[in-house]
């Protein structure tokens, strides 16, 4: 089979660089990137994207060996019938790892036609390191990279508003664009840079926070055989997602003359409020998808799919979205037809979604995305919920980092898996569940403050390791009655 580059599928010609992305992983390119591509060849947006590595260790590399080219396969259900389509994203047109290319790195900034920053870094990857400076090359924080370059483009434009640009993240945090934008503004003062340049950070660039919503289990592993058949050339960046296209960003008609989706049949909503569509999804879908992975992983599975479809795990999920759902003020009916969709998109044939793909800084998700189910079901019933509940403890056990003495796919930050190291080298379940939950490092607070699930998880914990999941989730309940 023939190689896959630019040579060899007549695509040589490159579009000028819009769109400077930060992240080259899967989502992003079953996400922003086929958007952009749906632009470029339904309404002619002729937009080229310069993906930059934000971490050390990454896949640059591996795109730039096929001139950023990479295939796209769509697998799902829709009214009862199997569909699959694919596609040839063609736009990433640059690829830079800012840790061996930082001149080209910064030369991004001097682009005439650069008009969007997107991101998704996690949610780990939003933070401000206060150690960071503006001479590292590069510094090491999202917030601090784009502060450099935004610095460098202020700079070589002479302060011109009118290249400013539209910084669009898609980090599943609360006001992502709002917190991404104060860090910024916190680099400009520690570093005192000029106020003009502070200006044009505030006035000339606009910030706009998001909701995606896309499973995307990335490069089909187990059946790359049965995918490469269907090309004619060899692709090493095949990528996988399901049909499923949610983009809601938040801006007015400014921002929907920059971006005309409009103009095409992808469901992109700019909208003044993000948060009704934020608040389901991240609750629900991320929520459950977090929820399941540790105990999941525990009971002995490997597939999203396989958890849904299990007996115990099944249900455990089910249980899951149902003590979720009860937080929410919303529509119920709406609840439900979510809930139910969820399950279906989870159940999809198609979509071989490795748990251990979704285990990346299970930590800072499980606060973001479950965290404020539990204590907003503490709250409403003054009593804790028995599935995340069993599920929290299962994260804590989780990261113990073996199981029947196979490594588990523990994949966080130093300081995270340093403390859990630390901490199960007791046997004291209790000394292990009150330091882990009244590290606020982790939540932001401190846990052993809600009557209650010091206890609980102490009990979790101890019925895991003696009984494992399926039979430990039953004595759990027992015990905590």
């Amino acid at each position: 089979m023939k190689k896959l580059n630019r040579i060899n599928t007549g695509l040589e010609k490159l579009q000028p660089i819009k769109v400077v992305q930060f992240g080259e992983g899967n989502f992003l390119r079953a996400f922003v990137d086929y958007a952009f591509d749906k632009l470029n060849k339904e309404v002619d947006f002729n937009a080229g994207i310069a993906v930059v590595q934000p971490l050390k260790d990454g896949m640059v590399n591996m795109i730039n060996d096929q001139d950023g080219l990479y295939t796209l396969f769509m697998n799902g259900i829709k009214k009862g019938e199997k569909i699959q389509d694919i596609v040839l994203i063609n736009n990433i047109v640059k690829t830079i790892n800012p840790y061996t290319e930082f001149t080209n790195y910064l030369a991004l900034a001097k682009e005439e036609e650069l008009q969007f920053i997107v991101s998704n870094t996690t949610e780990a990857g939003i933070e401000f390191i206060g150690s960071d400076t503006p001479d590292m090359q590069p510094p090491v924080s999202f917030p601090a990279k784009l502060t450099v370059l935004l610095y460098e483009r202020f700079k070589h434009f002479n302060g011109d508003a009118s290249k400013g640009v539209t910084v669009i993240p898609c980090e599943l945090i609360d006001y992502n664009s709002e917190t991404l934008k104060k860090y910024i503004l916190q680099y400009v003062d520690l570093w005192k840079l000029e106020d003009a340049f502070k200006t044009w950070v505030s006035d000339a660039c606009t910030y706009h926070s998001t909701l995606v919503d896309r499973i995307v289990p990335g490069y089909p592993r187990a059946e790359i055989e049965e995918y490469n058949n269907k090309l004619d050339y060899q692709d090493n960046l095949i990528v996988a997602a399901e049909p499923f296209f949610l983009w809601a960003i938040e801006g007015g008609d400014d921002l929907k003359a920059k971006l005309p989706f409009h103009k095409t049949d992808l469901n992109v909503k700019i909208v003044d409020d993000i948060r009704p569509f934020k608040m389901i999804k991240v609750r629900i879908l991320n929520g459950a998808h977090t929820a399941m992975v540790p105990f999941s992983l525990l009971h002995g599975n490997k597939l999203v799919m396989e958890t849904v479809n299990g007996d115990f795990t099944g249900k455990f999920v089910n249980s899951v979205i149902s003590e979720i759902s009860e937080t929410l003020d919303m529509d119920k009916n709406e609840i439900t037809a979510y809930s139910e969709e969820v399950m279906d998109r989870f159940k999809n044939p198609f979509i071989k979604h490795a748990l251990a793909d979704i285990a990346l800084n299970s930590v800072s998700k499980f606060k973001v995305r479950v965290l404020p189910s539990l204590l907003g079901y503490y709250n409403a019933n003054k009593k804790l919920p028995v599935n995340l509940t069993f599920s929290l403890a299962s994260l804590i056990r989780f990261y113990k980092g073996t199981w029947n003495g196979q490594s588990l796919p523990v994949k966080d930050g130093e300081d995270i898996t340093a403390f859990f190291n630390g901490l199960w080298k007791s046997d004291d379940y209790e000394k292990i569940a009150r330091l882990t939950l009244q590290n606020k490092s982790f939540w932001d607070e401190d846990l052993t403050e809600i009557p209650g699930l010091t206890r609980a998880i102490t009990i979790a914990l101890e019925e895991i390791d003696s009984n494992g999941i399926e039979a430990g989730f039953a004595k759990f309940q027992e015990r905590i009655k």
